[in-house]
């Protein structure tokens, strides 16, 4: 309490001592103090005044005249509470929580507040030890002040909990009890648990031990109610509901432990830090002897069984696939210590209070036996074990052995998978700890004495054991299996085979092949199998250090010898007979190979083989040591390699500039010596040029370069072992400068990059690695010094490429193809960027930028977020430590966790955001379409949701000006279609070395899924006039036009569009058939709109068809099947589908033709889609295409007639068709077509000719060239027969009648052009009467010569079949062509001269002869028709 003038109750008992009192005794001061109180009382402050004078060593007057401050305070709450009719304890408990609440309110949070500052715990100090003091008086209430307490709106802090805890005020179990609910008691506890924890890590010292203190005292609290024995519970009935909430909350923190260990791998460091915090109940000396040890047991049993049954989702098949995950070294840390705390593995002291490893094991096996279990908890429960105790492992073969026992008595397959996966699990942890899974199976069942053998029955429980494991066994274990079958009876055979035969074909989808083991291959590492060249040394030098140790061959050896011939003479005794140059005295090889020769264990001819190339090599040796250099000429690289011995002793001394400057400058002096340079400065070309499959490299250019490389690498590497990259000096760089300034060292250094890069890269060290990418980074630093690169790739290269930059070309070196390759790249880009970011931190921003090669930034950006999951969030936080330069180096190091270590950087994320080097959406596609998906490191799964990933939430809604595409869904599909078509075509045109279809097929999955979600879009409405944009015509149409005419030759441009058509038809046979036809409204009714792929098969697609007239099969069906399928929008489908062939007959006419000739493949497909979409007969016009076709089948087969229907030439191409089909029947029935055939017979004369030209241009189509001349041949007799004007057929398009330009635009633009080819294969059926019958004749003849002739003169090829060895060739027929001209023209009539007049000066230039012999025969004929006219006057 507080007086006048803010004097505290002490100052005005000690003022008492200091001057005379006016009162005669001790009742009078008694009495005036006490009518003071009751006017100027303050009941809160007055337990805080009272408190505080309390403390030791404080002396008034008033204790001197027998006044005590608890008296005072004794009165005063007796006075009060009689005036308030309240007992005196109730009114101190509700006083003394007012007090607490206001004390452990913190202004600055309006939230309850887990530890207190020094202000706050002085308080509370003070005003428990008044509390104290009325207790002592009786004058205080527990139970009500816990009734209070639970009334307030926010609890108070677990620090005030635990001062009345430990001051004995009132317990927490005593707080505990009193609650109202249990629920909300265990949530606050809960609440305020994980709180603390996640506290512990960032407060001072001494809260550390005093959050500790609180954490172990609460712990001994619930593990002695909520574990107490039934004879403690049965005499504390009233604590039931404390145990209840200590069990509640030791439960649900347990919980949030597992949770959090699941999440471990998100790097959320203070979670984890939280979590370690909270495992420290777990410390068998926190309790020491206050909790009876017997609770402490069932404590430690009992979550033991919870983390073991925890969320028990895991299937057994996914225990098997996964298991190899579950190792000691790769299970989460929060868990092994975890279970190293339950099983009494952390401490030794342990083993003596907590959890022997025997009742360990026991608890394991009781809780596999009678719950649902985790197996991710199980089996790293299992391996933490046998690695953290010794006697683990036999405990566990014991209870593998009794799991067997009953799973063979009781033929139970739960105890049987559960001793195969405790078995495999116990053997990931190597043979240290645990006997090798094949040791184990072989014990099991090696033998006619296993469980198996008893029976029959246990025989063939345990073989469909073993086949109900095949679909989800990995490729070791199956292995173990084959290797080392079980022991069966003869009898029973059969039984094995059937499984071995089940695993060998598991073995071969997995690509694995069971002869390629090793003699001493580890079955049960959970790592892949190695190759077997490798393998092969591996068994080599086992066998020798048994062989050394016994002189005695091994045991496997001689077993493989028998019954594994094909390993044991491919791949053993090549490793051992490796040649080499044999030692004087007989080492343990020697010895080795000479008892397999006595033996016969080696063939006498490859023994004769590796004798004489040893004797070979050791000749070799001889020579190249006698042709040792003269001294002159080797004295320049051995200078060399000293003085760069000398530079990098100066790195590591970290010399002055001037040292290493004089250094560098002698250097330069030894290298120009080594190069045999002239002093004078070298002529710069204009480009280096690399042939990067092939770069070849002489012998002193690249012993020179090899010297600059290992010495750049090893003076790195001193360097670094001292300082930073940024605190190493200039040196590095002005080394690298001084060698670009050597013009002729250039070519053999990036050549010898190439070889390393591209060639070696998987198979660099970590050291190489280390030096390549910093050597690189300082290339890239002095790229201005070096000449523009020419990379030619060769065959991967369709057309050379612009010249790259050195940055560009050494980025281009590092291919991500195969999962060597992607491991490589992304180690090596790590690197490089690691250095670059460490060497040139200091510089500004905008030269920092100016210094980082955008590829090797692009590089990453793919690579990262590719292989690590944890790049393709949002990065919620920066790393908590930068990537170290010289963690790199370790071999241990994960090349995932390393790069995504630096991923995380805040400075590289911030380069990210620069718009040089931001990977763009097409970037990314080329880079992911060069990967071989047989050879990927992703699975096929894993690279389909890396590609979701990439598109739906990285590029599509990106901004455009980040690489993305806007959120525009057309712009994607457009980006994605040209990429696939740039990377086909240069794989196409280049003739790709490494196996690759044309078209990605995941790929184009991808623009399949875009181009259906763009047709999920609202129907349009009646009159609405609008049709869905033909996205993928016009993507098409805009790349072909955008294509550059002047680039490259016109044969060039010529393959380059044919090859891309081609893969225009790939990718519209990739795309849903619907993509071909949309709809539109027209007035009130939906119809079909064909126009965008009719106007892309008349202007393009045609052009690639080989035969001439039709398209090819698959985009023939492809279109007739997006046709039916669309006409499901309109509201009559079979109208809707005839109105669109109706007007195929006008607007693209090759579909028609095309649905005659593969009319017998495409009609089941149709009428199979119509019945199935519609149930209902065939629309009009796909009936009358069947009918035609059936017309001209029965026409040719029975004798029926042929009716000639309107459009004739349709009818003639389904009579040609089925003339096709039945070619020995064929021309022979045209005599039989009656009059008015005659347009039907051109039509059929112009698909023969067309035959003919496409039987030369590609006889692998199936068309014969004789076949089609003779038919083309036979069809001109009819028409000559009935005298048909058929020449008019050879007009151009623009020239033709009418009735003839339907041919000409269904034609490809090549067929027409090679006209002429046709037009005088048919020459030998050419009569006289066609010079008098056709006045057109001899124009048309002249035409198709000219034309022929400027074929010839352009260069174009002309074809020539290789079916035919008879044939004429192209020459030949342009001279038989000339002959039949000049045969003719003397026998033309004047009206046929005349009208070829136009021709005759494109003649001229020609063929100037027959020019000269056509104007000699005209001018005869002009003259008497002069003299004709005279006569008339």
């Amino acid at each position: 309490m507080a007086g006048a003038g803010g004097r505290s109750w002490r100052d005005l008992l000690g003022r008492a001592r200091k001057r005379r009192s006016p009162f005669g005794s001790g009742a009078e001061l008694q009495g005036a103090a006490l009518r003071l109180l009751d006017q100027h009382q303050n009941l809160a402050e007055l337990l805080l005044e009272v408190g505080d004078s309390a403390k030791p060593g404080v002396q008034d007057g008033a204790e001197h005249r027998g006044v005590s401050p608890e008296s005072f305070i004794v009165s005063v709450l007796q006075e009060q509470a009689s005036k308030l009719g309240v007992p005196t304890a109730t009114l101190a408990a509700k006083n003394a929580m007012a007090n607490m609440e206001q004390i452990c309110q913190d202004p600055a949070s309006p939230s309850r507040v887990l530890l207190l500052n020094s202000d706050q715990r002085k308080r509370l100090t003070c005003l428990l030890q008044t509390v104290k003091d009325l207790l002592a008086n009786n004058m205080f209430c527990r139970s009500l002040f816990c009734q209070e307490m639970w009334k307030m709106k926010e609890p108070l802090g677990l620090e005030a909990v635990w001062h009345l805890h430990s001051s004995d005020i009132v317990g927490l179990a005593q707080l505990l009890d009193r609650s109202p609910a249990g629920p909300a008691a265990v949530e606050w506890l809960c609440s305020s648990l994980c709180g603390l924890c996640e506290q512990a890590g960032d407060i001072s010292c001494g809260d550390t031990e005093l959050a500790q203190r609180i954490l172990s005292d609460f712990a001994i609290v619930f593990v002695q109610h909520g574990f107490e024995q039934p004879s403690e519970l049965g005499r504390k009935v009233e604590f039931q509901k404390v145990a209840y909430i200590c069990r509640a909350v030791l439960q649900r923190m347990l919980a949030w432990v597992l949770d959090a260990v699941g999440k471990e791998k998100q790097e959320d460091v203070s979670m984890v830090q939280a979590v370690r915090f909270w495992l420290n109940v777990f410390n068998v000396p926190l309790y020491g002897s206050v909790s009876p040890p017997d609770s402490l047991r069932q404590f430690f049993r009992h979550t033991l069984t919870e983390v073991l049954t925890y969320n028990p989702v895991l299937k057994v098949s996914d225990a098997i696939q996964m298991q190899k995950e579950w190792s000691f070294t790769r299970t989460s840390p929060l868990l092994t210590a975890l279970y190293r705390k339950l099983t009494g593995t952390a401490l030794p002291l342990q083993l003596l209070v907590a959890f022997s490893v025997q009742e360990s094991v026991c608890q394991l096996q009781q809780v596999l036996e009678t719950h649902e279990v985790n197996w991710q908890h199980v089996l790293s429960c299992v391996s933490t074990l046998v690695v953290c105790q010794a006697e683990a492992g036999q405990l566990f073969k014991d209870l593998l052995s009794h799991l067997l026992l009953k799973a063979f008595g009781n033929y139970d397959m739960e105890n049987m998978i559960t001793a195969f996966l405790l078995a495999r699990q116990a053997a990931l942890e190597g043979p240290a700890v645990f006997m090798p899974y094949s040791e184990w199976f072989k014990a099991s069942f090696g033998s006619a004495g296993g469980h198996h053998g008893s029976s029959k029955k246990s025989l063939v429980f345990l073989l469909e054991f073993l086949s109900e494991l095949v679909p989800f066994e990995a490729a070791p274990y199956l292995k173990v299996h084959i290797m080392f079958p079980p022991c069966v009876p003869a009898k029973h055979r059969s039984l094995l085979l059937e499984y071995l035969s089940l695993a060998k074909t598991r073995l071969a989808d997995l690509q694995v092949a069971i002869e390629d083991m090793g003699l001493y291959e580890d079955l049960s590492a959970p790592e892949e199998a190695v190759q077997p060249q490798a393998q092969a040394l591996r068994d080599v030098e086992k066998a020798l250090q048994i062989f050394e140790s016994t002189r005695k061959i091994p045991t496997s050896v001689i077993e493989a010898s028998i019954f594994r011939r094909p390993y044991y003479t491919s791949w053993f005794l090549p490793a051992l007979l490796r040649p080499r140059v044999l030692p004087k005295t007989p080492d343990g090889r020697m010895a080795f190979i000479d008892s397999l020769k006595r033996a016969d264990k080696i063939p006498s001819n490859l023994y004769s083989t590796y004798l004489q190339a040893c004797h070979a090599m050791k000749e070799k040796v001889l020579q190249d040591a006698s042709k040792a250099e003269p001294s002159h000429s080797k004295e320049p690289l051995e200078q060399l390699e000293a003085d760069l011995a000398e530079l990098r002793t100066l790195v590591v001394q970290q010399a002055q500039w001037e040292e290493v400057a004089a250094q560098l400058a002698v250097l330069s002096d030894r290298l120009r010596r080594a190069l045999g340079e002239d002093t004078e400065a070298a002529p710069c070309s204009a480009r280096l040029q690399v042939p990067v499959p092939t770069p070849g490299l002489a012998g002193g250019p690249q012993r020179v370069v090899d010297l600059l490389l290992t010495s750049f690498c090893q003076i790195l590497l001193a360097a670094s072992s001292f300082n930073p990259p940024d605190r190493q000096g200039p040196c590095l760089s002005l080394l690298v400068k001084m060698l670009c300034g050597h013009r002729n060292l250039l070519p053999a250094l990036l050549a010898r990059l190439c070889q390393l890069l591209y060639h070696q890269g998987p198979s660099l060290g970590a050291a190489h690695i280390l030096g390549l990418a910093a050597f690189v980074i300082h290339l890239s630093e002095c790229r201005a010094l070096i000449p523009a690169v020419e990379a030619d790739f060769g065959a991967s290269q369709a057309v050379p490429g612009e010249a790259l930059s050195v940055s560009e070309f050494w980025s281009s070196l590092l291919v991500c193809r195969t999962e060597e390759s992607f491991v490589f790249c992304l180690r090596f880009c790590t690197a490089a960027a690691a250095y670059l970011m460490c060497k040139f931190s200091s510089c500004s921003r905008e030269d920092f930028c100016a210094l980082i090669p955008p590829g090797l930034i692009k590089k990453l950006q793919f690579l990262v977020p590719r292989l690590s999951l944890e790049a393709r969030g949002i990065l919620c936080e920066e790393a908590k430590s930068a990537l170290s330069w010289s963690s790199l180096s370790c071999p241990s190091l994960n090349p995932r966790r390393a790069s995504l270590c630096l991923w995380r950087q805040a400075g590289f994320q911030e380069l990210l955001k620069e718009k040089a080097f931001q990977l763009s959406f097409r970037e990314w596609l080329l880079l992911e379409l060069e990967v071989c998906p047989e050879k990927d490191i992703l699975s096929a799964a894993e690279r389909q949701d890396f590609h979701h990933w990439a598109i739906y939430q990285r590029y599509l809604p990106a901004p455009s000006a980040a690489g993305g595409c806007d959120g525009d869904l057309e712009k994607a599909c457009g980006v994605i279609l040209n990429a696939i078509l740039d990377s086909s075509q240069r794989l196409q045109l280049g003739a790709c070395a490494h196996s690759r279809t044309s078209l990605s097929p995941e790929i184009l999955c991808r623009l399949q899924e875009l181009v259906l979600e763009l047709r999920c879009r609202p129907k349009l409405l009646p009159g609405c006039s609008a049709a869905q944009r033909p996205l993928v015509f016009e993507l098409l149409q805009d790349r072909l036009a955008g294509r550059d005419p002047e680039q490259g030759s016109a044969l060039g441009q010529q393959l380059w569009r044919q090859q891309e058509l081609l893969l225009h038809r790939r990718i519209l046979l990739g795309l849903p058939a619907s993509t071909l036809v949309t709809t539109c409204w027209r007035g009130s009714r939906a119809v079909l709109d064909c126009d965008s792929f009719f106007g892309f098969v008349n202007s393009e697609l045609k052009n690639v068809s080989s035969r001439g007239y039709a398209l090819s099969y698959d985009i023939t069906a492809h279109f007739f099947r997006g046709l039916l399928s669309a006409s499901l929008d309109c509201e009559d489908a079979a109208e809707g589908v005839s109105e669109a062939l109706a007007a195929c007959q006008t607007k693209c006419p090759v579909l028609l033709l095309s649905a005659a000739l593969w009319w017998p493949r495409l009609e089941p497909a149709l009428c199979s889609q119509w019945k199935r979409l519609f149930g209902a007969p065939l629309a009009g016009e796909l009936a009358r295409l069947r009918g035609w076709h059936s017309s001209g089948t029965r026409f040719l087969c029975s004798g029926a007639a042929f009716p000639v229907c309107d459009p004739p030439w349709l009818s003639a191409a389904f009579l040609h068709g089925a003339i096709l089909q039945h070619s020995p029947r064929g021309t022979e029935a045209l005599q039989r077509l009656g009059t008015g055939a005659e347009q039907l017979l051109v039509a059929l004369l112009f698909f023969s000719l067309l035959d003919l030209i496409s039987a030369r241009i590609a006889p692998k189509e199936g068309v014969d060239v004789q076949t089609s001349l003779e038919r083309s041949l036979q069809i001109l007799q009819c028409l000559q027969g009935r005298g048909t004007a058929w020449p008019l057929l050879f007009h151009s398009a623009e020239e033709a009648p009418g009735r003839f330009h339907v041919l000409h635009s269904a034609a490809s633009q090549r067929h027409t052009r090679l006209l002429p080819l046709a037009f005088y294969s048919l020459t030998p059926s050419f009569q006289q009467q066609l010079l008098q019958q056709e006045p057109t004749f001899l124009s048309v003849a002249l035409q198709m010569y000219i034309q022929l002739l400027q074929l010839f003169v352009e260069g174009q090829v002309l074809p020539q079949s290789d079916q035919d060895l008879t044939e004429q060739d192209p020459l030949e027929l342009i001279s038989a062509a000339r002959q039949f001209l000049l045969g003719a023209i003397p026998h033309c009539p004047a009206q046929s001269l005349g009208s070829i007049q136009p021709l005759l000066s494109t003649c001229e230039e020609l063929d100037p002869e027959l020019a000269a012999s056509i104007l000699h025969f005209s001018r005869p004929a002009v003259d008497v028709e002069l003299e004709e006219e005279l006569e008339l006057f």
